[in-house]
């Protein structure tokens, strides 16, 4: 039995849920269209050039969940997933959690995506635990703030650190699947680093270091 830690946006998913809820907020004029539209697309393009300030993202991102109640929130959620979330569902993506848990394996998700947008992606995956953005709540609202540490690059090594010493887990040979530069740090942490459909940069650095390197896309 071991840890198989996951990465979701374009891994366990094919598509970026972070940045397919701002598509889907523009195109529902939840948000001003042409100003949350043109930044949504700046820090989607600063991620995949490995050089997102992520704290500025957050509070980017979550700042409009602050102007709404949780049942509308959540109602709009549900659209998301029908619209955004369904379609990019990759069938070997849940074919291969499914051998990790028949193996006895823990499956779990990490992901710089908020929890918000990404809580019923991973329970739509079947995987309970994970490990995500927070966002802060004050009496049942969300502020529209983030809180605790980011799960992003260095941060997803501390959240998990932390999760490990809580639940008394451990790496000893631990999975992890991503397919993004941004992950390089929790990669070289495992004995088990697994390059998925990875960008340019993961890829010369998997083919490098002798990683494994797969695809989930059909």
């Amino acid at each position: 039995m071991a840890l198989a830690i996951f990465d979701l946006d374009n891994t366990l998913l094919g598509t970026d849920s972070d940045n397919a809820w701002g598509e889907f907020v523009v195109a529902h004029n939840i948000v001003d269209a042409q100003t949350y539209g043109a930044l949504n697309t700046k820090f989607f393009n600063d991620y995949l050039d490995g050089k997102l300030d992520v704290t500025d993202y957050l509070d980017f991102c979550l700042e409009p969940l602050g102007r709404h109640s949780r049942e509308q929130l959540e109602q709009w959620h549900t659209q998301f997933m029908q619209e955004k979330i369904e379609p990019f569902v990759l069938p070997k993506a849940l074919e291969l959690i499914a051998r990790h848990e028949q193996a006895g394996d823990t499956t779990m998700i990490i992901t710089a995506t908020n929890r918000f947008v990404a809580g019923p992606i991973g329970r739509r995956y079947g995987i309970d635990i994970m490990l995500a953005s927070e966002c802060e709540e004050i009496d049942g609202r969300y502020t529209g703030r983030s809180c605790d540490i980011p799960c992003f690059r260095e941060g997803k090594v501390t959240r998990l650190e932390r999760w490990l010493e809580e639940t008394g887990n451990d790496l000893a040979g631990a999975w992890f699947y991503s397919d993004s530069r941004n992950d390089l740090p929790l990669l070289s942490m495992v004995d088990n680093p697994v390059a998925v459909d990875p960008d340019d940069v993961l890829r010369a650095h998997a083919e490098q270091h002798g990683w494994s390197i797969i695809s989930l896309r059909d």
